[in-house]
């Protein structure tokens, strides 16, 4: 949708600040409302620690997903290139891997190492 604004003019580059922060908390609430469903998946399967965690990481990637997928054009315009050259494969891309690294950092920051006493 971002891509379509920046290409009819509905939204400049000027206007990136005042649509972060329109896309942040739209995306704080979709993550906090999925990290609800997917707490309760996480409590029964694998217990309360997990839950936390695995509801924390939809919360931060559900809000990172966000702003790169509004970001991204930006960025591609300001340097000149096709914004739409910022389709979904590619923010897919991009968000799954940060994804990746969001859970992971998470985890090991809250779960206890197997076998640590």
């Amino acid at each position: 949708m971002m891509v379509r604004a920046l290409a009819t003019g509905d939204v400049k580059a000027k206007d990136w600040i005042k649509m972060l922060g329109k896309e942040v908390s739209v995306s704080v609430l979709l993550g906090l409302t999925m990290a609800v469903a997917v707490s309760f998946i996480g409590v029964f399967r694998a217990g309360i620690d997990v839950a936390i965690v695995v509801a924390l990481t939809m919360v931060v990637i559900v809000a990172v997903g966000s702003v790169i997928g509004m970001s991204l054009p930006f960025i591609l315009t300001r340097f000149k290139f096709d914004p739409a050259s910022a389709s979904a494969p590619l923010i897919t891309s991009i968000c799954d891997g940060a994804g990746v690294l969001i859970y992971f950092n998470i985890a090991s920051l809250l779960l206890p190492l197997p076998g640590a006493a």
